[in-house]
């Protein structure tokens, strides 16, 4: 994951996606490219050829805010990619590591996540690890191999695509959520790590990653199969938390007396059946360095 580059390489990676009849460039003979050529870009975007392949290749790092939504304009970027073009384009100096903490859970969120015992709710770090879950939470993703870890859940679990009934969409927007939260941090050991491992043991991964797709989480339906309780159909909002950057609370609720909820209620009281600690009833990973 080469991270000198970061804007050449989304540049690169979204016109190939452009199909140029979109951007109503006509199309003559045999095209060895897929999507936009560069001087179809420079033309839509009013560059000159030369500027834009410089802005590709790196040898210019800084283009104006005009120059960036004239960019947006011409690869069709929707509202979450023309952030992050603009971050790619304006990067904020990174930050120091050598006095990082690690990741933890403020005890108030982790109280009043207890005290939602009919609501599932995991907090997620940049890089969708789960640091920490409330009862239901936890029993929502329980029995993967990687449960704990929605990135290697999607793509390594051996159960995933069958968890999740629509896995190719879940699979698009993990990836784009991946990015998202990784904004311009490529630097990262773990996230390397991370991307690296997916890289080699999955192609779909591979193919994905390389799309720099952007999907900021943010809310939608997502259904599951689970291993318990069967079908579940459950709506998700993902908020972020102001004294933790970096950290998502995701919240997941049924439609009242569907049949998602009534599966859901289940699988709830079949956790509070189980034997516990009290410690365990809301339980906090303190999995990465921040």
């Amino acid at each position: 994951m080469d991270s000198d580059n970061l804007l050449g390489q989304f540049l690169r990676a979204r016109r190939g996606l452009v199909r140029p009849e979109e951007q109503g460039v006509p199309v003559i003979g045999h095209r060895r490219v897929a999507g936009l050529r560069r001087e179809e870009v420079a033309m839509l975007s009013g560059l000159s050829t030369d500027y834009y392949v410089r802005l590709e290749q790196g040898r210019e790092r800084n283009p104006s805010v005009q120059v960036v939504d004239a960019l947006a304009r011409a690869l069709m970027l929707d509202d979450d990619a023309i952030a992050h073009l603009h971050r790619l384009a304006r990067p904020v100096p990174g930050r120091s590591r050598k006095n990082t903490r690690r990741q933890r859970v403020s005890p108030a969120l982790l109280q009043m996540m207890n005290s939602w015992t009919g609501t599932p709710a995991v907090i997620l770090g940049r890089r969708m690890e789960v640091l920490a879950h409330n009862s239901l939470g936890g029993a929502l993703f329980a029995g993967h191999t990687y449960s704990g870890d929605l990135m290697r859940l999607v793509f390594l679990d051996p159960d995933a695509r069958d968890f999740y009934p629509d896995w190719d969409r879940v699979a698009a927007n993990t990836v784009g959520g991946l990015r998202e939260a990784a904004g311009t941090d490529y630097d990262d050991p773990q996230l390397i790590e991370l991307v690296g491992e997916l890289s080699l043991k999955s192609e779909a991964f591979r193919t994905l990653w390389a799309r720099h797709d952007i999907r900021q989480k943010r809310h939608e339906t997502k259904r599951f199969r689970h291993p318990v309780v069967g079908e579940l159909t459950l709506h998700y909002e993902s908020l972020t938390i102001n004294s933790a950057p970096g950290q998502q609370l995701v919240v997941y609720q049924a439609e009242p007396g569907s049949s998602s909820a009534h599966a859901l209620s289940l699988l709830g009281s079949l956790t509070a059946t189980e034997t516990a600690q009290p410690s365990d009833s809301v339980r906090q990973d303190i999995a990465a360095d921040d």
